[in-house]
């Protein structure tokens, strides 16, 4: 099961980023020029706010070790194709969510191995072993980088056949998402369901607190509600899939272990709070 889970969880999260590569045009990546206002508070958001909203809710919770890590590494991934998805759901502006994770998720090569390593000695100390920032820096470019550039080009060079293949890539990109969390819940069963009553709240509350402060910072800093309930969606939800890829790489272990828990129940229970929320987006 450990050799299965790492080699299906890293291709699984390669085909995932491929998706995302598909859906990709290099305007995309000119709206950092056009709106850099829009984009850098959502960026900001994910890159500084998170990981600092991240501890202060292990701190709230009290939560220690493995369960520690798992929500700093869960508050250092980007949004994912997922957002991209709720955000349409929610009538928002789709270019800039699909903007803001192409960024993200190509700048998250630097900034998950740095968040990795202060969680791994900050909350396991000893018990923490060594982590090669430069490997796992360079198995996440192969995972993230790599695949998404690989689906703009393809994009590029079959443009017909990749627009009409995308709907399924992402049929096939969500299925792997859901198949990915579902089998880290399984593989830690019983520590899932003796500790959720400390990990559901505090991801409940990780996932709101994020999500009100990605739409009233946004507001407050003049942003439309079009684009605060972007930012706010962008800000709330995680690449759960990633973070699970994460983990497996850098722990080095043939399973997923505790610390894949926290990353495993927020994408369960992260739609039962966001869709509530994405209602009440529709009508803004």
């Amino acid at each position: 099961m450990g050799t299965i889970i790492s080699i299906v969880l890293p291709l699984s999260l390669a085909f995932i980023m491929f998706s995302l590569g598909v859906g990709l045009r290099l305007r995309d990546f000119g709206r950092v020029l056009t709106r850099p206002l829009a984009f850098l508070v959502g960026a900001l958001n994910q890159i500084i706010l998170l990981p600092l909203v991240g501890l202060l809710i292990i701190l709230g919770f009290g939560l220690e070790g493995a369960f520690a890590v798992g929500v700093m590494i869960l508050a250092a991934c980007p949004g994912g194709v997922t957002s991209n998805i709720l955000t349409r759901f929610a009538k928002g502006d789709v270019a800039l969510s699909v903007t803001l994770t192409a960024v993200i998720s190509l700048t998250s090569v630097i900034t998950v191995p740095i968040i990795l390593s202060f969680a791994y000695t900050r909350f396991l100390g000893a018990d923490a072993g060594s982590i090669d920032i430069a490997s796992t820096a360079g198995t996440m470019f192969a995972l993230t980088v790599i695949p998404v550039g690989l689906g703009m080009v393809l994009r590029l060079i079959l443009p017909t056949r990749m627009q009409q293949a995308e709907k399924q890539i992402a049929r096939v990109a969500s299925t792997l998402f859901v198949v990915i969390v579902f089998g880290a819940l399984a593989s830690n069963w019983k520590i899932f369901v003796d500790n959720l009553m400390l990990l559901g709240p505090a991801l409940i509350t990780m996932l709101i607190v994020l999500t009100l402060i990605g739409l009233f910072a946004s507001r407050f800093l003049g942003r439309s509600w079009l684009e605060a309930k972007t930012i706010s969606i962008e800000t709330g939800v995680q690449n759960a899939a990633l973070g699970l890829t994460v983990v497996n790489v850098a722990a080095g272990a043939d399973a997923l272990g505790p610390v894949s828990l926290p990353i495993a129940v927020y994408g369960v229970v992260m739609y039962l709070i966001i869709l509530p929320i994405l209602l009440i987006y529709r009508r803004l």
